[in-house]
């Protein structure tokens, strides 16, 4: 198999603070970059939900990652992270193998491949989203860029989901940018016993919006950044890719709740449910359930 190239030869941008492709609500922020250079669309910087948390992370954070950010992608949703080792990358990974688009937003020039094995990753999301920066082409990773960089996911979108996070960690620091920015926090609660949590608790005590399960991480998304499933459910049809067994497979789902979730008509999702059956590529459970085999 042929090595994917990073960073690719065409698909370059610039997008200054004045440009009218420049993002609304990251110019909104106290200080939002002079430039932001990339590569993919810019229009998937528009709007989305961060999903971050823990580089150490626990299997549980990376579960929880890829749940949320699975499910997020599959409605249609822009799943922003920051490319990290951990949960940023099952995150980023849970949203493209749901057929959604994901933007990440680096601690380095954005034609830099950090860690050293990302690319093939990176190339992944700029082929359906965007792989951004505010540092020079060529600029390599710093401590200092990493925490400047958690403020443009912060601006970037309009809510953020942290799914796992130790106190003082670069994800409870991205947290209090998203606050400062007005943004809408969800957490996922942790063990009181794990210090990967204690960050995540903390800003649960702080009033944080709690998220164990879909429907909650669903209605924030719908409050904050509308339904934009029906067209994106189509948009994802013709790349080929099949939202309702992404979505099913991610979140094993009942097919009333299923054609709600992604904007669907239940005859339509009965249809597909009965032809994925068929083909053995979903189950039912005995719960009435669909989900995979």
């Amino acid at each position: 198999m042929r090595e994917i190239e990073w960073p690719p030869r065409t698909g370059a941008f610039e997008l200054r603070l004045e440009d009218p492709g420049y993002p609304p609500q990251l110019r909104a922020t106290a200080s939002p970059p002079k430039v932001l250079r990339g590569f993919g669309d810019p229009e998937s910087l528009m709007q989305g939900v961060a999903v971050i948390g823990a580089r150490k992370a626990t299997p549980y954070g990376i579960r929880c990652a890829q749940l949320f950010a699975g499910w997020a992608g599959a409605a249609g949703y822009t799943v922003v992270s920051g490319a990290a080792v951990g949960c940023d990358t099952a995150a980023h990974r849970a949203a493209l193998d749901a057929g959604g688009r994901s933007v990440a937003v680096l601690g380095c020039g954005a034609d830099v491949s950090y860690p050293r094995d990302s690319g093939p990753l990176l190339a992944r999301i700029a082929a359906s989203g965007a792989v951004i920066s505010e540092l020079e082409w060529g600029y390599p990773p710093a401590k200092w860029t990493f925490r400047a960089r958690n403020r443009i996911i912060a601006g970037l979108t309009k809510a953020l989901l942290v799914v796992e996070a130790g106190l003082g960690s670069g994800t409870f620091i991205t947290a209090d940018f998203a606050l400062d920015a007005g943004r809408e926090v969800m957490v996922v609660p942790g063990s009181i016993f794990a210090p990967e949590c204690t960050g995540s608790n903390r800003l649960l005590s702080q009033g944080a919006i709690p998220v164990s399960d879909i429907s909650e991480m669903r209605a924030v998304l719908e409050n904050q950044l509308g339904s934009p499933t029906r067209d994106s459910v189509v948009e994802m049809l013709a790349r080929g890719n099949d939202p309702v067994l992404a979505a099913v497979r991610t979140n094993p789902s009942r097919p009333d709740d299923l054609a709600r979730e992604l904007g669907l008509d239940i005859i339509e999702v009965a249809r597909r449910i009965g032809a994925l059956e068929g083909e053995g590529m979903i189950t039912r459970y005995r719960d009435g359930r669909y989900g995979a085999c």
